[in-house]
């Protein structure tokens, strides 16, 4: 029996443009060792463990006059070999050729006729290292029904498990007859199809006479020389084109400035943001044009005791949050993102960042995936910017052997929101992955320095001295430094 894209996932695919590719992106890097990890492995290790994620070999058939909602299909033609694919940069490839390579990638979209993920495996890179891109749709992984490919491939131990193939053979396609017999049969025995599908069909006319409405506005504020309200410089129409920024530090100092101020390492992460924020905007001068908060939308982890560990995507909720990026204090700025959240905490519902991080397999992926669905959600509430900080685990993972060393999200961008947050906290660091639009933020390669002196900032208060910038390090790019 098929199963029936579900409205919000309809809803994801209709607000899908050239602009906005709707998928969520991970970049890994692994030293092989001794492993001898390649390609071939990485197809090996998807096929064996590709049966825990059945959608992964799924694709979407829409039903013939949109009498019901689209449904999942089993790919006939699935072709592991397209879905996985080989790449390599010219040796010894740093980490800027990497992010080059990977916007490049993220700012394709995923073609809709077959599963809706790619795997990228990347040679090449300085030491030995190689690298994994993963990109999958949001309507893929929504962390009830699929997780992310990601966490069931790697291992806590460099032994890998032996599962084997499972021997899948793809259903026979439906015919186009049998869809209408289905979604009539549905609608008179399941009334809920019927409502699911007239709010799908609305929902679409309405986002297409909302997409006109934009564009009309944007050609009169044109012509009559206007800026829209509400300017900002992280709000504004996007291209097609993808620039990833992407900064590695180290977790110790999120717990030494937490342990000094009080708070958690969540609080940190967002107080290093907004002062990344900050002196990012005044190397625009946008400090004289009135910039005083940023308003983030920061997806929340309300998992209770009833729910099953794996199901996340209904126990992450939206929380919203001004970021202070007018406040010159690095420490005020830190007591002022934890003072809202602390509604949240007296809830009860607020869900430890240990807890989250001892999920079965590496679940950042999976959260980062259900945190851009709730920011797609939330997109109507006038936020400017999203920031999902997902805790890892604490100890090395393996990929058939090869010991991952850094792992960086790609958040995808929402039409008007020329800029996305990532944050994983992974074997003693943090990754940040900052996705911006080319075109909309050319100096985004600018808030990678600004995000490592925020920390310092930071880090200087929790020892006692002044903060400060260092002086050396304003405006300017550090060394690259090894992932």
């Amino acid at each position: 029996m098929t199963e029936r894209l579900r409205p919000r996932d309809v809803a994801i695919l209709a607000e899908e443009s050239p602009s906005t590719p709707m998928h969520n992106a991970t970049v890994e890097i692994f030293d092989p060792g001794q492993s001898g990890f390649d390609y071939a492995h990485l197809v090996q290790l998807v096929q064996d463990r590709i049966s825990f994620v059945p959608r992964y070999r799924q694709r979407i058939l829409p039903v013939p006059g949109r009498m019901a909602n689209p449904v999942w299909i089993d790919d006939d033609h699935f072709d592991i070999g397209y879905h996985v694919r080989r790449s390599a940069l010219p040796r010894p490839g740093s980490l800027d050729q990497l992010r080059d390579l990977v916007s490049r990638i993220v700012s394709r979209p995923l073609d809709r006729s077959r599963p809706l993920w790619e795997m990228y495996f990347i040679e090449g890179l300085a030491d030995g290292q190689v690298a994994i891109l993963s990109k999958s749709h949001q309507v893929l992984v929504d962390g009830i029904e699929t997780v992310d490919l990601g966490q069931v491939l790697l291992d806590k131990s460099p032994e890998p498990k032996e599962l084997g193939a499972d021997g899948w053979r793809a259903r026979s396609r439906p015919s186009p007859l049998s869809l209408m017999a289905g979604a009539v049969r549905e609608s008179l025995t399941e009334p809920e199809t019927a409502i699911d599908t007239v709010r799908t069909t609305t929902g679409t006319a309405l986002r297409g006479l909302a997409a006109t409405a934009r564009s009309t506005g944007r050609v009169i504020d044109a012509l009559a020389n206007r800026t829209p309200s509400g300017d900002s410089p992280i709000i504004g129409p996007l291209s097609q084109q993808r620039r990833v920024v992407v900064v590695r530090t180290d977790l110790a100092d999120y717990r030494k400035v937490r342990d000094a101020h009080g708070g958690t390492v969540n609080d940190v992460v967002l107080a290093t943001v907004t002062g990344a924020l900050r002196a990012w905007l005044m190397t625009r001068g946008e400090s004289m044009r009135g910039i005083r908060q940023v308003r983030a939308m920061v997806p929340i982890s309300v998992i209770d005791d009833e729910l099953e560990a794996t199901s996340l995507g209904s126990q992450i909720a939206a929380h919203f949050v001004d970021l202070p990026v007018w406040e010159a204090s690095p420490v005020v700025r830190l007591h002022q993102v934890s003072y809202s959240f602390q509604a949240h905490k007296e809830t009860g519902r607020a869900v430890a960042a240990s807890r989250i991080a001892s999920i079965s397999g590496f679940a950042p992926a999976t959260f980062h995936a259900v945190g851009s669905r709730v920011a797609a959600v939330e997109r109507r509430r006038g936020y400017q910017l999203s920031v999902t900080n997902v805790p890892g685990p604490q100890a090395p993972l393996y990929a058939a052997g090869a010991r991952m060393v850094a792992t960086y999200p790609v958040p995808p961008l929402l039409e008007g929101h020329p800029l996305a947050i990532g944050v994983t906290s992974y074997d003693g660091h943090v990754y940040y992955g900052l996705t911006a639009d080319r075109d909309m933020l050319p100096d985004a390669d600018l808030l990678g320095p600004c995000v490592r002196d925020a920390l310092d900032e930071l880090v200087d208060s929790a020892s006692g001295g002044r903060a400060r910038v260092p002086r050396g390090r304003r405006g300017r790019k550090t060394p690259e430094e090894k992932p």
